[in-house]
């Protein structure tokens, strides 16, 4: 017994050791690669590559590729290639090369790379995730549904649900008590996107625990489970993660979402209700085919093949609330602590508020929104500092020669863009820790290059809910600055400290005000 247990040991020892020895020598090799294509290289490292800080979560996405590209530039580059864990990734510092990727040269960067599945996870098929001709043939079906026109149309729904503001605002400002503005904020964009995707009343400002908020934020929480999910998918090939149906999606979410789309639809398709919002535009394009300036949802002549199913409807409805709530309260919330902060910044901008609005009886519409134009600066200097997404990544879809260089990429390399390490950089913006609107003047937007602002992304493939995402946020804003004196609560670290777990831009702790009603 003793020498069958001792060769089992034995046995399963050297197995191991052997495995963990062709691994070893699989991730050296590995981490050749760049080396081999000639371009400069960090020292990656067994098991995360170059990424230990992200990996372990001692920096987030943004700060672990603003440090690749500091030592990158630094060194007299323009680029590098580094690891994230076996995933290489090719990181541009010049931005003549970074507008060849996003714009020049887009249809050798198509693609985002991410891991989806439509079939067996039908929320991940939204335009995010989307590639090739099934994602340029879905943007051309929703480019119609957020042009200005279109927009405008939404304009009132999205002003109605900022009225829920103010009884919550007025009560702190009453009591004399601080209020954790980001999860307010993110109420607020979650009754909008709510009222506009899918046409339903979520009421979260009412009911902080409304379902809609419930399930908002549990998309953004990462457990074990999901950095596992993570790694997973910067180790194996997608085909590997399909078949063994992998999902991105949590489970109640995907439950949850496909319900409330499913139950709104049936319910406007059978009783032909119109509805001056997003969701009435997909279901035209589920059932036309084409998004019309009429208030019907059929018509008489049959679908075409750009109509969409069901579950591609769905999908797009899903990003849109993904994105829409998340990343436009994230950005009041930076931006309301910046103005917290500057207190002639918010002098000079509810002043504009306040003489703006004044022209139109005092009435928050479209076009006094599209007036705000020191807002506009306040918002893209937010944005500078604190863009949603810092990091922005591309793939490269076919085998490609950077400019004036011998570098060759192969198809299947990812692009890292450090979007908030070119918002950092003192050579485009002087002082960048300095929070200063006038650097979006036309005068200093004209001296810079293009490709070093790009929170949105850029190129056919920058965020098509953009115009969508600044109105939200210019609404947010004015109903506080017209009615409320903000300062910041002691509950607010300074400076801020970003969340090291969270996906989208996130301030540590929150961003806590005290308010003051004005006479």
């Amino acid at each position: 017994m003793n020498t069958l247990l001792y060769n089992f040991v034995y046995d399963f020892t050297v197995l191991f050791v052997t495995i963990l020895i062709g691994v070893l020598i699989y991730y050296k090799w590995k981490f050749t690669y760049w080396v081999k294509v000639g371009l400069p290289t960090l020292a990656p490292t067994f098991p995360f590559g170059d990424t230990k800080g992200v990996m372990l979560g001692h920096q987030t996405f943004g700060e672990q590729f603003l440090e690749f590209y500091n030592k990158i530039k630094t060194n007299g580059f323009k680029h590098g290639g580094v690891y994230f864990c076996l995933q290489q990734f090719y990181v541009p510092v010049d931005p003549e090369i970074i507008k060849h990727i996003m714009q020049k040269d887009f249809h050798h960067f198509m693609n985002h790379g991410n891991y989806f599945d439509s079939e067996n996870d039908p929320l991940s098929g939204h335009l995010f995730n989307l590639e090739d001709a099934k994602w340029k043939n879905m943007r051309v079906n929703l480019t119609p549904t957020f042009t200005s026109g279109k927009i405008k149309m939404m304009f009132q729904t999205l002003a109605d649900c900022a009225s829920g503001l103010k009884p919550i605002v007025d009560k702190a400002a009453k009591n004399h008590t601080s209020i954790d503005i980001k999860d307010i904020l993110a109420r607020f964009t979650t009754d909008v996107i709510g009222s506009v995707a899918f046409g339903l009343e979520c009421n979260s400002l009412k009911h902080p625990e409304a379902e809609f908020r419930k399930f908002g934020k549990r998309i953004f929480e990462i457990d074990v489970i999901d950095r596992i999910k993570i790694l997973l998918q910067l180790i194996f090939p997608r085909n590997i993660l399909q078949a063994m149906k992998m999902k991105t999606t949590k489970p109640e979410v995907e439950e949850f979402f496909m319900k409330a789309i499913r139950d709104t639809v049936n319910y406007r398709e059978k009783n032909n209700i119109y509805r001056k919002d997003f969701m009435h535009l997909l279901i035209q394009l589920k059932n036309r085919g084409v998004v019309t300036d009429d208030g019907n949802i059929t018509s008489d002549q049959s679908k075409t093949d750009k109509a969409l199913s069901l579950n591609e409807l769905a999908a797009q409805a899903f990003v849109f609330f993904l994105a829409g709530f998340e990343t436009s309260s994230t950005t009041m919330t930076f931006a309301l602590y910046e103005i917290a902060s500057n207190p002639q910044i918010q002098e000079k901008l509810r002043e504009e508020i306040i003489t703006t609005l004044a022209k139109y009886n005092g009435e928050l519409s479209y076009n006094a929104i599209m007036e705000l134009g020191y807002m506009e600066k306040v918002i893209h200097e937010t944005l500078r500092k604190y863009p949603p997404l810092p990091l922005l990544i591309r793939q490269c879809t076919k085998d490609y020669t950077i400019p004036n260089t011998t570098i060759r990429l192969k198809k299947g390399d990812m692009v890292g863009i450090a979007a908030q390490a070119l918002h950092y950089d003192p050579e485009y913006h002087p002082d960048p820790e300095k929070f200063d609107p006038e650097r979006f003047s036309e005068e200093n937007k004209n001296k810079r290059p293009d490709f070093t602002w790009i929170p949105f992304g850029e190129g056919p493939r920058v965020c098509i809910g953009l115009r969508f995402g600044m109105i939200q946020s210019k609404v947010g804003l004015t109903t506080l600055l017209r009615n409320y004196k903000i300062t910041l609560n002691k509950k607010t670290k300074v400076p801020l400290e970003m969340d090291k777990k969270a996906f989208v831009s996130s301030p540590e702790g929150g961003v806590w005000l005290d308010v003051q009603t004005l006479e």
